[in-house]
């Protein structure tokens, strides 16, 4: 059967108003029930989502429906004037659709030729049709053709609302390489959604018997992915938590020296500590001598200092080491990965800091001074390298320690070293004040490998960094906790489609997530979302002829999201892949009424449970 043709069983309506990207439809009155058949199947007549038809000659012109209403007392009378005599009694049907794109049909190739926009308007009284279920493979097609270059750039993440079967298909380029976020309300299936995404990107081949070999770095608070992906995911615990999970495992390593100036400045301060600029600047101070120690640019402040040697300086000063200069000390960047000693870290602000200047020599600072600046700060990092949960964090660094090779060996994929595609980090279990510093602390890691490697090398291995629970790193307020993290992932935001580095953001709270970091995406796969705050949110950041597309968010059913932007074809309702049991995030929720008709806890299981929380 050809398809595009003019057919009247496919006919539902005619269009009585045209605006700048919208127009208005009065269904015929002959639709009793809101389907029609044809060639033995039923289509749903003004379905929200679903794609109408418009002929214009050898045009096709195609919109969204949006909306579906009677008619207002305005519409009957401009209807009764063009139809040329009086409405019947019953009230009339409209349907509000969004202008879509336009098309041309080969009737020799039997192809479509599709682009978004539309150069020439449809007019009042032209007939208005559905599109059938091969039009609409053929539409989507076509839309899909025209971004390929010989590479499939594109993945099948679900199917599309109203068109029985056909594939939804995201590209990939514009999906990562433009950045993207999953957003949707607790139990809309959002983390279900990004472990079909991801199952999909695996799964993927862009030619003919060659398979990708993706990297993705997948950030998870929760520790609920590592059961959806078993072996094709190398699971990174931040602590030693391992035999816990499904799959391969391995302890993160992730040392402190790895830390920017301001990453282990928030996390050594601590969120209930006063941040005064004095405290910052004790820690600036401790870290940059440690590291220029390390470098043998400074002596040590293990020991006495021998008074001649400081040459009038605070002792708090780097002292240089033999045939150093001034010059050398002030060009050294604290922020250069380079290992240091936590001891050196913690003398230089004993030893040297707590120091002030009497009868023309050095002496200690008396108690009080000494508790009122330096004693918060000195418990708190004994707290943080006696906590064994960031063991992993704040081990003391010694020769032949871990290389930063190693650290980011981690995240990429070598080629030769037969890793997993997809790194799960995951920081289940972790303090608030580590994890926001963690989360930063390779997310910048990860840009600044980017940022130092040719074109060519980019262009070789692009990373996906998944942000799970990113209203938690990149929140729209202050949080200090979250400050480097909110630092890190912004800069990857705004700068990282231009070294390779895409974004997924995943969030619950879209509302909560700052603005900047947000609007950065050009992709949205966006679930139930039953806040008023947080459909705003998202229209607000929705092209204006998508807009009333957010109006349906409430009432979406799990696993249907609408698809727009970017990387999609035709922004539009999907209903995302079916996933098996084994291949789903361990993200349910407990049921009440299974759990408390099941028998409870016996002793021995308590026992269990408390080995394992006092181990």
């Amino acid at each position: 059967m050809r398809n595009f043709r003019i057919d009247p069983d496919l006919e539902v309506g005619t269009i009585f108003e045209v605006a700048g990207s919208s127009l208005k439809i009065a269904l015929s009155r002959d639709i009793k029930e809101l389907t029609r058949s044809h060639s033995g199947r039923v289509y749903d007549v003004g379905q929200i989502g679903s794609i109408l038809k418009v002929h214009m000659g050898r045009q096709l012109i195609f919109a969204t429906v949006r909306l579906l209403r009677l008619q207002s007392d305005e519409e009957t009378a401009a209807l009764r004037d063009s139809e040329n005599h009086a409405p019947s009694t019953q009230d009339r049907r409209v349907i509000e659709a969004d202008l879509l794109g336009e098309g041309w049909y080969n009737v020799e190739k039997g192809k479509l030729a599709f682009t978004r926009g539309v150069s020439s308007y449809p007019l009042p009284l032209q007939a208005v049709h559905l599109i059938t279920k091969s039009e609409t493979g053929q539409l989507f097609q076509s839309a899909e053709d025209a971004q390929n270059d010989g590479i499939q750039k594109h993945i099948s993440i679900g199917t599309y609302v109203g068109a029985t079967r056909v594939q939804c298909r995201a590209n990939i380029d514009k999906l990562f390489g433009q950045h993207c976020a999953v957003l949707g309300s607790t139990g809309s299936g959002k983390s279900s959604a990004v472990a079909a995404i991801i199952h999909s990107v695996l799964e993927h081949v862009a030619r003919e018997n060659i398979q990708t070999w993706p990297s993705i770095v997948l950030i998870d608070p929760h520790g609920e992915y590592a059961r959806a992906f078993g072996e094709k995911a190398i699971v990174y615990r931040a602590y030693d938590a391992l035999g816990q999970g499904e799959g391969q495992e391995a302890n993160l390593v992730l040392p402190y020296w790895l830390m920017s100036s301001d990453e282990f400045r928030s996390m050594v301060v601590g969120k209930t500590e006063f941040e005064a600029t004095s405290q910052s600047n004790i820690v600036y101070k401790a870290l940059t001598h440690a590291r220029l120690v390390e470098a043998k640019l400074a002596r040590s402040a293990i020991g006495n200092i021998p008074l001649e040697l400081l040459d009038g300086r605070h002792p708090e000063e780097p002292i240089p080491c033999a045939g150093i200069s001034d010059e050398q000390i002030l060009a050294f960047d604290r922020d250069k990965p380079r290992p240091f000693k936590l001891q050196e870290f913690r003398e230089h602000i004993v030893g040297r800091q707590a120091k002030r200047h009497v009868n023309n020599s050095w002496a200690d600072v008396t108690p009080s001074e000494f508790q009122r600046d330096y004693a918060s700060l000195l418990n708190k990092f004994r707290v943080l390298t006696t906590d064994s949960r960031i063991h992993f964090l704040m081990d003391e660094y010694k020769e032949g320690g871990p290389l930063l090779s190693d650290i980011l060996g981690q995240f990429i994929n070598l080629r030769d070293g037969h890793e997993s595609c997809l790194k799960i980090v995951d920081i289940s279990g972790l303090p608030n004040e580590v994890a926001g510093p963690l989360t930063g602390a390779i997310a910048r890691l990860l840009f600044q490998y980017k940022l130092h490697q040719t074109r060519l090398e980019r262009e070789v291995d692009p990373i996906l960094f998944v942000c799970e629970e990113a209203h938690r790193y990149v929140p729209n307020r202050g949080d200090a906790q979250y400050e480097v993290a909110q630092s890190a992932i912004r800069r990857l935001a705004r700068e990282g489609r231009k070294y390779g580095l895409g974004l997924m953001l995943v969030s619950q709270r879209p509302a909560d997530i700052e603005g900047t970091v947000i609007s950065q995406c050009n992709s949205w796969i966006v679930l139930r979302l039953g806040n008023s705050s947080d459909q705003d949110h998202v229209s607000r950041f929705l092209p204006d002829s998508l807009v009333g597309m957010t109006k349906m968010l409430s009432s979406l059913p799990r696993q249907e999201a609408l698809f727009v932007g970017e990387a999609a074809a035709i922004p539009t309702r999907i209903r995302l892949r079916t996933l098996t049991p084994e291949q789903l995030p361990d993200s349910n929720d407990i049921s009440f009424a299974a759990g408390w008709s099941s028998g409870g806890t016996n002793e021995d299981d308590l026992s269990t449970i408390i080995a394992r929380m006092v181990k």
